[in-house]
């Protein structure tokens, strides 16, 4: 085991600011992410005078005066191991960040042969995106996904998702359908991830801990490898426990599930507010609305109008399914983790999705745990979110070969 410890001082405008980054892991893991740190520090310092992109990278220039550091291009780093790579902002700060490829419905659950939602933004169908390794903190009020952080919580998830798209193009807040693929990638590998689900230690099995900051919640990444999606030290920290995490573009509204067409909660022009035009409800595999009756302890999803209105949760493997949706299986609305809960309010009014659990949540908690409750000016301490990002198409032109633009 060993642990890499970084602290860099530097200035934005008249502020001083420091970035403190650990890596812990096996010998081989920590020194890579060493390695990407390093070069990450180096690159910031290089950034005092224009210069020619590297293999791998690019490099903006560095505008004294400036509240950001200008890049003239994101920058993704390759050299991590399998699909982790470095992303830099437009403020010039990287994220260690997650690469999915493309994958289909029936890839992902024995669906239909379309592809995933979570890779459709815009009416555009994108081989790749990335997702935060770790749950964010903040730094000069934008979002950034780092190893032995605190993640940031006291926030709504409109103010976390305009800090996401103030990153620059291509970053957005976790969306429902991202979610969804992990889930349904980690239900079908086999690695349901474990987690911070009983203050700072896996509730099924105390040996696996994090380390802890309020005698609760645990820094990111610092719990073992059974605490990521896959299973292994380079896959996405945290999802089950610590603390809840907003998932963007679904929600439910006086009974009746909607959500955002495919991925396009990914694009700041969708009109996500309560009222906003970028909402759809969600339909069942024969085209009808699909609603969710709350009666007592009962969930139940329906196509029915005649549903009862309430509050409740219960295990998913007591949800009662009336209807057969490919969508809800998309968006990982369904049995996958029967231990995992499913909390729903169907009363009159708007609640968003937020999943997960925290560290309090015990065997409730997992990928498949999913709260419809929460309005959408919820503001606590348990609650707070992950930028993920895709690269916007471009017009084809010459590049400089292992460049990534």
């Amino acid at each position: 085991m060993a642990e890499i410890i970084f602290t860099d001082n530097y200035r934005i405008g008249e502020r001083e600011r420091e970035i403190e980054v650990r890596a812990e892991g096996s010998d081989e893991f920590a020194g890579k992410q060493a390695a990407a740190i390093m070069e990450i520090l180096q690159n910031r310092a290089a950034c005092a005078s224009p210069c020619h992109c590297q293999p791998g990278r690019e490099v903006g220039v560095w505008e004294p005066g400036k509240e950001e550091q200008k890049v003239g291009r994101t920058v993704i780093t390759e050299g991590l191991a399998r699909d982790v790579v470095v992303i830099y902002d437009n403020a010039g700060i990287p994220s260690i960040m997650h690469r999915f490829r493309r994958m289909t419905d029936r890839e992902l659950f024995d669906g239909s042969d379309k592809v995933h939602p979570a890779f459709v933004i815009g009416g555009e169908i994108y081989d790749e995106i990335f997702i935060s390794v770790y749950e964010n903190t903040m730094i000069n009020g934008k979002p950034y996904s780092l190893p032995y952080s605190r993640p940031e919580t006291n926030i709504t998830m409109e103010e976390f998702a305009q800090a996401c798209f103030q990153k620059g193009e291509g970053w957005h807040c976790l969306t429902a359908a991202e979610w969804g693929l992990l889930a349904n990638i980690s239900l079908k590998n086999g690695t349901l991830p474990h987690g911070n689900t009983c203050r700072g230690e896996y509730h099924a099995d105390k040996s696996e801990h994090g380390t802890t900051y309020d005698d609760n919640r645990t820094l990111t990444g610092s719990g073992p490898k059974t605490w990521t999606h896959d299973h292994t030290e380079t896959g996405v920290h945290d999802l089950c426990g610590n603390i809840w995490e907003f998932c963007r573009g679904m929600r439910i509204k006086d009974g009746i599930l909607y959500m955002a067409k495919n991925n396009d909660a990914a694009l700041p022009e969708t009109d996500l507010s309560e009222n906003g035009d970028g909402w759809k409800a969600i339909r069942d595999d024969e085209g009808r609305f699909i609603c969710i009756s709350v009666s007592e302890d009962e969930i139940r999803f329906t196509t029915d109008n005649d549903t009862s209105n309430g509050y409740t949760g219960c295990r998913w493997e007591d949800v009662k399914m009336d209807c057969k949706s490919e969508k809800l299986k998309e968006l990982a609305f369904y049995c996958g983790e029967p231990e995992a809960y499913c909390y729903v309010d169907s009363t009159e009014g708007e609640y968003i999705l937020i999943r997960g659990g925290d560290w309090g949540s015990g065997a409730g908690a997992g990928v498949f745990y999913s709260l419809l409750g929460s309005p959408r000016s919820g503001s606590v301490g348990s609650i707070g979110g992950r930028s993920a990002y895709f690269r916007k198409h471009r017009t084809q032109v010459t590049e400089t070969p292992n460049v990534e633009r």
